[in-house]
């Protein structure tokens, strides 16, 4: 009996199949380091304990997408360890701070699987679920990942797609932060004198800054969050295949990209729910990574005066400076060089 775990491959999921993930994660201040050295993300609340705990926080939670790479690393081996590519997100809820010392772990349902029209491949669709080692859930988001079939003339299966909400409520987005002394919110030392009032619907936000993709840096990323999946470091295997290259982890591109949104965004320190995301293209080592942003919506929360919901749609760039803001030119098109469109909402202080 073979002692390795091959991966599941596209015909292993059913509907309904519920799986615990292996390895459970205690979060440490040395993955805080190790987070902000590999994308300089600046975010205040995340970044000093002092500032944190004058707000109403215990002390610094840790930066909202670590929670997310963490769990979403726990899920690899069983969902995406044979995965062509990750393709989306949506349904995403932050539901409690994390913080050092917290142990996480992760649980997935599938919800939904088709067959692609090669025959080779399939979508499987799974709700996974992150939660403290005293059974707070923390975060749970829809993803779909392609994932290769072990025969592809096994015969087709019963095409199941969730039907899959196009935003959260903004009166959910609420719960992972504490109500805040705002009168403590210093906007110097936040990096930003920019509120919730000050933001327009439509408006759009060039985040200037360019950041280069390194090799050593996403595959060390990648390992920070326990993600084994074999496109990101198999160079062997990916000679093999269509770009004879390691991908860069999706995420990978997520977080540089939030990290350079605080460039005109500096206040706008939760994300507090994931609408909709879709990996456009992908990236490769040595491709500079630019952001932009546009404010598609913004909502007041039942019972808080201390901040606002803004939605934002994020957009990342590679080797294109966004100047001229590149975005969808129809319905499914999008222009050369954009790598990531990622919606979500964030709370910023009023």
């Amino acid at each position: 009996m073979a002692k390795t775990n091959p991966g599941n491959y596209f015909e292993d999921f059913s509907i309904g199949q519920v799986i615990r993930h292996a390895t459970p994660r205690t979060v440490t201040q040395g993955d805080v380091a190790l987070y902000t050295a590999l994308y300089g993300s600046r975010f205040a609340v995340q970044s000093s304990d002092a500032f944190a705990w004058s707000l109403g926080y215990e002390k610094a939670p840790i930066d909202d997408l670590l929670t997310f790479h963490i769990v979403f690393g726990k899920t690899v081996p069983d969902i995406s360890l044979n995965a062509v590519a990750n393709l989306g997100y949506a349904g995403g809820r932050f539901l409690a701070p994390v913080y050092p010392g917290d142990t996480l772990s992760a649980v997935s349902e599938v919800i939904g699987k088709k067959e692609n029209s090669n025959g080779k491949t399939g979508v499987v669709y799974v709700r996974s679920t992150g939660y403290k080692s005293d059974g707070t859930e923390v975060l749970d988001y829809v993803r779909w990942v392609m994932v290769n079939k072990a025969d592809p003339d096994s015969p087709a299966c019963e095409p199941v797609v969730p039907d899959l909400p196009a935003e959260i409520a903004p009166d959910a987005l609420g719960n992972a932060v504490p109500l805040l002394d705002i009168a403590h919110w210093d906007n110097a030392l936040a990096g930003s004198i920019f509120r919730y009032g000050d933001y327009q619907v439509g408006e759009k936000i060039d985040h200037v800054d360019g950041m280069t993709l390194e090799e050593a840096e996403h595959q060390m990323a990648t390992r920070l969050y326990q993600n084994t999946a074999k496109v990101h470091f198999d160079q062997y295997a990916a000679n093999q295949g269509r770009h004879g290259r390691r991908l860069i982890y999706g995420g990978h591109i997520i977080s540089l990209a939030r990290a350079l949104s605080f460039n005109g965004l500096g206040n706008a320190f939760h994300i507090a729910g994931i609408n909709g995301g879709r990996h456009v293209a992908p990236a490769f080592a040595g491709d500079t990574i630019y952001a932009w942003s546009e404010v598609l919506e913004k909502s007041e929360i039942e019972g808080r005066q201390d901040v606002g919901a803004i939605r934002l749609r994020l957009i990342a760039t590679k080797d294109k400076p966004c100047q001229d803001f590149p975005h969808k030119a129809d319905a499914k098109t999008y222009e050369d060089g954009v790598i990531l469109d990622f919606d979500f909402w964030a709370l910023i202080p009023k």
